[in-house]
């Protein structure tokens, strides 16, 4: 099989696990040279209940927003992405600060050297959504559902991996030459680890500054999920 040297991460700033996962793939990066293409996936519509608004709908939208925001710094420079999503995604699940507030959001961008206004820019531009949507579409299109989503050599589409604690080293190496494996079989739909009651106990400790600073509640393929009992739990012990 030939060495795959790129691929497209689909991600959604709200969402831990793409976070987690965007740290691992990064640090595959670092070990082989891989080029990341990060690309855009909104869990706000996907789980969008009926008689609800689209995200586009809205004059603010949480994770929606913040995609547009990348979508207009990735016109100038796929690095001004890569960048600001290093820091809004660690603003959010390591530092429990809100990126999708619009002041904060703003103060981010101040951090990198960009200027705050492109906020605003992103936001009256109604062409950042449209490139948001597009490639939102195109994970639906593959029979995806959430982020993290890969595209990878062929078009193959891939959801996860699904992880916390991400690999660093030669491991992140391991892991990726796994993931470019499963490639080889096509018919070889899903293979998945069950959580036990210590998993869900640390994944709530990692995703404990993301849980505090959200402004909205979890879903997942249309089923709220209740964090708040297995935080409790966390708690006592």
């Amino acid at each position: 099989m030939p060495p795959v040297t790129e691929v497209d991460f689909h991600f959604d700033v709200m969402c831990p696990y793409a976070y987690q996962t965007s740290l691992w793939i990064r640090e595959v990066r670092a070990r082989t040279g891989l080029r990341i293409n990060w690309r855009f996936f909104s869990l706000e519509e996907v789980n969008r209940q009926e008689g609800k608004k689209h995200p586009w709908e809205r004059s603010w939208s949480y994770g929606w927003s913040m995609m547009r925001i990348g979508a207009l710094l990735r016109r100038t420079d796929m690095d001004d992405l890569d960048r600001w999503y290093a820091l809004a995604g660690r603003a959010l699940h390591v530092d429990g600060h809100k990126p999708h507030d619009p002041v904060v959001a703003r103060m981010l961008l101040e951090q990198l050297d960009l200027d705050p206004a492109l906020v605003d820019l992103a936001i009256d531009d109604p062409t950042t959504g449209d490139e948001v949507l597009a490639e939102h579409r195109k994970v639906i299109e593959a029979g995806g559902y959430g982020v993290p989503t890969l595209f990878l050599a062929g078009g193959q589409c891939l959801f996860g991996p699904v992880l916390i604690d991400p690999p660093t080293g030669e491991a992140a190496v391991r892991l990726w030459d796994a993931v470019v494996a499963w490639t080889e079989f096509p018919s070889l739909y899903e293979l998945q680890r069950p959580k036990t009651a210590d998993d869900e106990r640390r994944i709530v400790t990692t995703f404990r500054p993301y849980l505090e600073a959200r402004d909205w509640v979890s879903i997942n393929r249309g089923e709220v999920i209740d964090l708040s009992a297995r935080t409790t739990d966390a708690d006592a012990r």
